[in-house]
């Protein structure tokens, strides 16, 4: 955060946001508002073939706590919300975590597909973007790295029959199960129609909060892509992009030589708003959820 502002005073932000068009920014936040129902619909698709009837409410208000709980250790949200289930609807927790990680592996799919039109319309732009700060042999490297680390730690835990190795391999059975359960789910075309909507939500609330920034005028549809999948990256890799998403959005638009100030304005603006709803809506369900079960007794982890 402290680079971000260092990038651009706070005194410039409160005009930019002054001045920011708030019909656009309201109609952000409800298209935000619309993907994580629509997540929190298409998990029931996925827990419903392993014998689980999960009340919508709770898987709501689960993924809200999701998104809000991820603002303090990144990615601990999806350990919250496999346990939010295994509290209130009894499902054991390394299943539940297993549908999360199918999950995220279907948006995966979604994010390379977004990459793969973002390359086709604009490849020179990124392509010379990439090489320029990237070296691509110390990614190969990296990857190679943990290739054989994953590959060794698996073949330990599979010829060991020690406490711990037992554990891992229970815990790794119900999370396969659960990843697979993508495949056992009698809905798959309302699985695939709630995946992309998703993300068509997401790719439409960056472009109408764009247009809240006055400075910006009219966007190329490749900055908007390259724009939405650095900021993706960001809230992936950090506490909900916490300080790093309006960089990652100025990083995008410099490939398309757009001003640097109302670059960084618009990442705050876009992030500020959706933090707010998850604010809100993730502490509600945090406070709501106990009241909601309060006629089942929350069962032990």
């Amino acid at each position: 955060m402290w680079y971000s502002l260092s990038k651009v005073s706070l005194d410039q932000l409160v005009v930019y946001f002054k001045k920011a068009d708030y019909g656009w920014i309201l109609l952000g936040i409800v298209l935000g508002f619309l993907s994580h129902l629509s997540r929190a619909y298409r998990w029931l698709f996925m827990l419903e073939p392993m014998g689980y009837k999960v009340k919508f409410g709770n898987s709501i208000m689960a993924v809200f706590a999701t998104y809000l709980i991820n603002y303090t250790i990144p990615r601990a949200g999806e350990v919250a919300r496999a346990s939010i289930l295994t509290n209130y609807e009894g499902v054991p927790f390394e299943k539940g975590f297993g549908t999360i990680v199918a999950e995220r592996m279907a948006d995966l799919i979604m994010l390379l597909l977004i990459i793969l039109l973002t390359l086709f319309l604009h490849f020179d732009f990124i392509y010379g973007f990439l090489i320029e700060r990237f070296n691509p042999l110390n990614i190969l490297v990296a990857l190679a790295v943990l290739a054989v680390f994953a590959l060794v730690f698996f073949k330990y835990i599979k010829n060991s029959n020690s406490k711990m190795a037992n554990k891992i391999k229970v815990f790794v059975t119900g999370l396969m199960e659960g990843a697979l359960s993508i495949f056992k789910m009698k809905k798959k075309w309302p699985f695939v129609f709630h995946t992309v909507f998703i993300w068509v939500m997401y790719v439409l609330m960056f472009y109408v909060t764009s247009l809240s920034v006055e400075d910006l005028g009219p966007l190329p549809f490749g900055a908007i892509l390259t724009g939405f999948i650095a900021g993706s990256f960001s809230i992936a890799a950090t506490n909900g992009g916490v300080g790093s998403y309006p960089l990652a959005v100025f990083a995008a638009f410099s490939i398309f030589n757009i001003a640097e100030v109302p670059s960084i304005a618009l990442g705050w603006i876009m992030w500020t708003s959706q933090t707010l709803m998850v604010i809100v809506f993730g502490g509600l369900s945090l406070i709501y959820l106990p009241i909601f079960n309060r006629h089942k007794t929350p069962k032990a982890n």
